[in-house]
Order: C-alpha cells, then sequence, then structure tokens
C-alpha cells in the first residue's frame, strides 16, 4: 500500500487531484468497481468525481481538502492501491469528467502514484512556497497508513459505528458486545490515534491548497 503527495504549481486556492493506480492489477480482478462504489459517498465533496482514466487508475478532483482525505483513508482501508495526491492549478474552464481535465495539478498526482511504493508511503514534496505543510501532511499520513494496515475487521467494526455517532454503550448494545469489549477494540484500532493524524493532516493540506483564500475560481 503506497501513499505519495506532490505539489502542483506555486499559487493560491489550489486544486488536489486524487489518483490512484490498483497494485497488481494484471495477476488480480478489476477492483475499480468496488473502489468507485466505496467513494461514492464523498461524492459532494469533489468538483470532479472518481472515474476510472486509464485501465485500472482512478482519479477525482477537488477544493475541498477535508474530502481529499477522506478518499485517501477509503482507499487505505481497500488495500490493493497506490496513492497519489497532487496539489496545484488546473486548467479552467473544468470539463464534465475529470478523465478530460488537465493541468499542474494531475502532473503532480501522476507524479505521485508512479512514485508510491508498494508496502510503504513513499512520500514527495516538489514546487516551491509551501513545502513545509506538505511534508507535514505526507508524514502525518504516512503514519495513519501504517496505523490503518493494522486494523482488523472487527476494529473497523467499532470504528464505523463509532464515526457515525453512536456512543460506545450503543455500538456495544448493536453488537451485542459489552462496553469494555468495544473500549478495546477501538484502542486496538488507534481510533484516537487515527482521528487526530487525519485532522492534522487535513489542516496541512489546507494551508497547502491555499483554502484560507477561499476555493480556486471556475469559469462558467
Amino acid at each position: 500500500m503506497g501513499l505519495n503527495v506532490v505539489m502542483g504549481e506555486e499559487g493560491t486556492g489550489r486544486w488536489a487531484v486524487v489518483t490512484a493506480d490498483q497494485r497488481a492489477s494484471r495477476s488480480g480482478p478489476d477492483r475499480v468497481p468496488a473502489a468507485l462504489a466505496a467513494l461514492e459517498p464523498l461524492a459532494d465533496g469533489f468538483r470532479l468525481g472518481f472515474e476510472r482514466t486509464a485501465g485500472d487508475e482512478i482519479q477525482g478532483l477537488s477544493a475541498d481538502p477535508g474530502a481529499i482525505i477522506d478518499a485517501v483513508l477509503v482507499l487505505l482501508r481497500l488495500g490493493d492501491w497506490h496513492i497519489g495526491v497532487g496539489v496545484g492549478a488546473v486548467e479552467t474552464p473544468l470539463p464534465d469528467f475529470t478523465r478530460a481535465a488537465r493541468g499542474p495539478a494531475y502532473l503532480a498526482a501522476r507524479r505521485a502514484v508512479g512514485r508510491a511504493g508498494p508496502d510503504s508511503p513513499r512520500l514527495v514534496a516538489a514546487g516551491a512556497g509551501v513545502d513545509r505543510p506538505v511534508d507535514e501532511a505526507q508524514t502525518v499520513l504516512a503514519l495513519v497508513a501504517a496505523l490503518v494496515r493494522r486494523r482488523s475487521r472487527a476494529g473497523w467494526q467499532v470504528v464505523d459505528l463509532v464515526d457515525s455517532g453512536l456512543t460506545q454503550s450503543q455500538a456495544a448494545a448493536g453488537l451485542g458486545i459489552s462496553p469494555q469489549a468495544v473500549g478495546q477494540r477501538l484502542r486496538a484500532a488507534h481510533h484516537r490515534e487515527v482521528a487526530a493524524g487525519l485532522a492534522l493532516a487535513t489542516d496541512r493540506l489546507a494551508e497547502a491548497m491555499g483554502v484560507s483564500a477561499g476555493p480556486p475560481t471556475v469559469e462558467a
């Protein structure tokens, strides 16, 4: 499982592109349909939604750093994906589909996914002016990826319930186990650590994207 974040051109109001390429696609089944289905709940956060762009590659464009980090987590959970995030400018007006879009952010994402390692993140920052927040986001996401890879199915089960808004007692009742057991599963899943890491990565990515200056302007 690889994760790579690369900067595109310098500028404010940057976009972020997530590009993911299936690992060992020649020897395994086509996992694109399952990935697209898993990413569908995040569609509202993406200006150009995820779609198959070439072979076993999928791609999506967003101006929302939270949506980008959420998509990375979904792909990490699925496994079997090289993940790249590119940040930079995008040519406007935007097309209707991400496979037709162009710009430095897309080039950066392709470089990123091309450098992603098979078993551990390889994180590269390229570009001027925002190296520090990008480096910090990459470091945090590498740690998150290491923790997420260790989660069991039971761990994900309780994490999903608690993240949906249930209390630990409610989650325990739904699963037919004790609240203490829920707490143990959350600790084993590093729920707090992963949540804190994702929040920090989102904040760092927001700074890199220049979100405080407002989202990118799109021509009608």
